[in-house]
């Protein structure tokens, strides 16, 4: 489950409550929540965070043999990069908070929920990783390996005092309570109930209170950090998540042998998406920024390094090129290119909607040019979709829309495009070849 590209946490379902129903008043509420802990069947889902924590610390003890065993915090594919900033859906009243028996709240957990294309089809995933082999093997010597948090094998001294913090996600405005009181109550009950010790950031277990409307979630994490961060070192002000660009990339449906294009790349998350996942596709990344394209390079010079580290030999690379270029005059033949994916401009933090009037247009008639007719299609992610829906319209005699997905990007209402070209030839602007 580490390796589906399109999850952005995974955590392990203690219980869940379809129609939970909250008392009316605060102290009843919260008292109820409390009430909950005990009954709850930990046993299970903790054996299973035991068995991750034990697969985590086999990787840590094989590359840094002087970290401590469940204090070491690292995820299973060791990025090594800082936390980023979260993301929530504002589109509801929801905040999220991190709070256990009266200690302060730390910085919240990512609550978007990727939906629609990034969680497409997760389940039917093939993943065909050269690590898979030696997951397995982990997995075998994970059961045998080093005493987890409050084992306390004789010999080894006094017993470790499992760590935690309860961290509560709150959606919907029928509670008389904030998420910060749910956890505070919550995680003081936990810590009665295991006689846990509370810490906001060297924890060893996070406990997750979900709380949705009338639906309860109680899990346990078992990532440190969104798996969307996977590839990305060098973030710019509108990276997108790995797991959504893995979504996006799936619904245009790759084959082997396609040219796929992202003309406005940024910092590069969907093509090194595309070249990790389809390396027998060719992917080609382009911006006008200079500053998105070096980062974009950067981004992919880390993903090597990291392909040699993982072979522990001279990589053979990945089938990606970046260039700086205006989306609006790509220097690329006419009809020779198979796919187009990318993030269009929102008009929010770069840009602005007014520009969009102009740049949607021409960006769709220049795609248009460089693709194949009849086979080619684009895969567009917007936000501005009142726009986008009238520069489609202009272009009717070269895209025909096939599916619209709606996703959630960082609290804002965005939408995936699926568009195919049609057979109809895209008049020539210039002599460029």
């Amino acid at each position: 489950v580490h390796r589906l590209r399109s999850v952005d946490n995974l955590f392990v379902v203690v219980q869940e409550f379809k129609d939970y129903q909250f008392k009316e008043n605060k102290e009843d509420a919260l008292k109820d929540l409390e009430d909950l802990v005990k009954n709850l069947p930990w046993t299970d889902p903790l054996k299973v965070w035991e068995l991750n924590n034990s697969l985590k610390k086999k990787k840590i003890k094989r590359k840094k043999p002087s970290l401590q065993s469940t204090a070491s915090k690292e995820k299973l594919n060791d990025d090594g990069e800082e936390e980023g900033t979260d993301q929530t859906d504002a589109s509801k009243q929801e905040d999220c908070a991190q709070n256990a028996a009266g200690v302060e709240p730390a910085s919240s957990q990512d609550t978007e929920k990727t939906q629609g294309v990034a969680s497409q089809n997760a389940g039917e995933e093939e993943e065909e990783d050269n690590e898979q082999s030696d997951a397995k093997d982990e997995l075998q010597a994970g059961s045998g390996g080093e005493p987890m948090a409050g084992d306390g094998k004789p010999g080894e001294g006094e017993v470790k005092v499992v760590r935690f913090r309860v961290t509560c996600n709150r959606a919907g405005d029928k509670h008389s309570f904030t998420s910060n009181e749910a956890a505070r109550d919550f995680g003081g009950a936990v810590q009665e109930h295991f006689q846990w010790k509370a810490d906001m950031t060297n924890f060893d277990v996070e406990v997750l209170l979900n709380i949705h409307n009338n639906e309860v979630v109680v899990g346990i994490a078992l990532t440190e950090e969104s798996l969307h961060r996977r590839n990305i070192t060098h973030f710019g002000p509108t990276t997108l998540r790995s797991t959504l660009a893995y979504g996006m990339l799936r619904l245009c449906d790759p084959q082997p042998t396609d040219i796929i294009v992202d003309p406005m790349c940024g910092t590069g998350a969907i093509p090194i998406e595309g070249a990790t996942e389809w390396p027998s596709c060719y992917h080609i990344a382009g911006d006008n920024n200079p500053q998105a394209v070096k980062r974009a390079a950067n981004n992919i010079c880390s993903l090597l390094k990291k392909k040699e580290n993982k072979e522990s030999s001279t990589s053979l690379g990945i089938p990606l090129d970046i260039i700086q270029w205006d989306i609006c005059n790509l220097p690329l033949r006419t009809g020779s290119v198979d796919v187009i994916v990318t993030d269009m401009p929102f008009g929010k933090r770069i840009g602005s909607k007014k520009k969009n009037w102009d740049l949607y247009p021409a960006c769709l008639m220049e795609m248009g040019r460089i693709c194949t007719p009849g086979t080619g299609r684009a895969v567009l992610l917007t936000q501005d979709k009142k726009c986008f829906a009238k520069a489609l319209s202009r272009m009717g005699h070269i895209w025909r829309k096939g599916q619209t997905v709606w996703v959630n990007v960082g609290g804002l209402h965005a939408a995936v495009y699926l568009l195919k070209r049609t057979w109809e030839r895209a008049e020539e602007k210039r002599s460029f070849w």
